[in-house]
């Protein structure tokens, strides 16, 4: 019998090499952790330098420099935050990669607030918190002070927990718990704060229908046909018209709106001339580009890409020339009043809105995957079809919206059109009578004329698609944001009036 070899043991100089590799694992980690949070500390502190070769030698320079830097710690917070919503369906649906998402809308979102960010940006700084309500300039600067540290931190704690919630309501809530601590209740545009308030539940259900709205058609018309590519052909067209018709209506109302006054009439006129003229015009298009696919679902999408990317783009601009204002606002009131005594009459200068801009994008390149890929992946399974009508459904609820003269929130429009799209989905493959005649042909058999409705196996009839904590958790962050910001900027507000005043 043979007798077993000894096992050597490792040379103490491996076993030394090995622990050397694993710190230098370890430290790598950790400075790549510490890399996000460098760069923010690191543009904050650049802010502040800009911010002060515009404003050395003017009254106040001091306190304009510490509010740039807290309106550039917020422009971050609202990238991490909110432009994921404009890029998420799209990258969920694989229409594009992270990558390309992401510099796609730090691009548009830049363009957007410098080109068109200034009346927005206006009307937080005097709309909600009237300046002739204050009783000095120096009240003033501390009360917007207050509300910009506020709500940044309350977005940079949501952002922390992967809730999507509004920028416009975190600033809002912000500048009116501020006002109240002032000056008390009396200073607060009460019917500004209303119109917000009903927002939360307009804005996010008008999206889930539009959106659920828009892929009932889609399935009716294209996917549950026996002949999708022909279908393709005659419908795609239709609905990639009204997508542009949609976003030319959205730009000149959110984009162009910001620039010249565009009345709604007006902008519906522009929806419907660019929707029939984009429909005639991409007929041949998608003709070309059906020939030669495959019956079925995976060439459908092919179809509905590039108008994906270009939706992302151009609710990036929407977003970067109406968000921006969360950030520049309470900081143009702050620099007026510093300046010249008042903020009545508030100027936005470029460099106030490039801080914005470039804040917005480099806080979503930062700290933006984390809730991309919870708006396009986590909440419910998208396509580019799915994501087309959740796209869609952004601009045409902006444009309802303005009709009704309603303030909405393009992150509640954009979440409650992905939980549109999910829980239609849980209904139509329960009730669908197409769906169940076209699996049935599918699968070999003839169609069951007798059967008035569906039927579905168990497993399908409690199958969900939709992840109920995701639900339960951001409906509940969208309800306590205004209030939470508004008393996290009193208790600020009372300590700063205590401390420098």
């Amino acid at each position: 019998m043979m007798s077993r070899r000894p096992r050597l043991a490792k040379p103490t100089l491996d076993k030394d090499l090995e622990k050397f590799t694993s710190v230098e694992e370890a430290a790598r980690q950790t400075s790549r952790g510490l890399a996000a949070p460098g760069a923010a500390l690191l543009f904050i502190i650049l802010v502040a330098i800009f911010a002060g070769a515009y404003v050395t030698g003017e009254p106040g320079a001091v306190l304009v420099i510490a509010a740039s830097g807290l309106a550039a710690y917020m422009a971050m917070n609202i990238g991490a935050n909110d432009v994921t919503n404009n890029i998420g369906a799209a990258v969920g649906a694989r229409a594009m990669t992270m990558a390309f998402g992401l510099g796609l809308a730090a691009v548009f979102e830049v363009a957007g607030a410098v080109i068109a960010g200034r009346g927005v940006a206006t009307t937080i700084a005097t709309g909600i918190l009237p300046p002739e309500a204050i009783s000095s300039p120096e009240v003033m600067i501390w009360a917007m002070m207050a509300a910009l540290l506020s709500a940044a931190a309350l977005i940079n704690v949501a952002t922390w927990f992967g809730t999507p919630i509004s920028t416009t309501h975190t600033i809002v809530g912000g500048v009116m718990g501020a006002g109240i601590a002032a000056a008390g209740f009396s200073a607060v545009s009460w019917g500004t704060v209303a119109g917000i308030t009903a927002s939360w539940v307009f804005s996010p259900t008008l999206g889930a229908v539009i959106a659920a709205l828009f892929l009932f058609v889609i399935k009716e018309t294209i996917i549950y046909q026996h002949d999708k590519i022909s279908a393709a052909r005659r419908w795609v067209p239709a609905l990639i018209g009204i997508m542009v018709g949609a976003f030319a209506g959205f730009l000149s109302l959110i984009g162009l709106g910001q620039l010249v006054h565009v009345p709604v009439s007006v902008a519906t006129l522009i929806t419907l001339v660019v929707g029939l003229v984009a429909w005639r015009l991409l007929i041949p298009v998608i003709a070309r580009q059906a020939e030669g696919l495959e019956n079925r679902n995976q060439s459908l999408r092919k179809l509905f890409r590039i108008p994906l990317v270009c939706s992302a783009a151009l609710l990036s601009f929407a977003h970067g020339a109406n968000d921006v204002s969360n950030a520049v606002g309470p900081l143009a009131a702050i620099v007026s009043a510093a300046q010249s005594g008042v903020a009545d009459e508030v100027h936005v200068p470029y460099w106030e809105l490039v801080i914005g801009g470039v804040g917005i994008s480099l806080g979503l390149i930062l700290y933006g995957p984390k809730l991309v890929k919870l708006v396009g992946a986590e909440i419910t399974k998208l396509n580019p079809m799915r994501a087309y009508c959740v796209s869609l459904s952004t601009a045409l609820t902006v444009i309802v919206a303005s009709w009704v003269g309603l303030p909405v929130s393009s992150t509640h429009i954009a979440v409650g059109a992905v939980f549109g799209v999910g829980f239609f989905r849980e209904w139509y493959t329960r009730h669908s009578r197409r769906r169940y005649e076209y699996m049935r042909v599918r699968a070999g058999k003839e169609p069951d004329v007798s059967e008035p409705k569906p039927r579905t196996d168990e497993e399908m009839r409690h199958r969900r698609l939709v992840r109920r904590s995701h639900f339960l958790s951001i409906i509940a962050a969208w309800m306590i944001t205004l209030p939470a910001s508004a008393a996290l900027a009193a208790l600020i507000a009372t300590v700063m009036f205590a401390l420098f005043l």
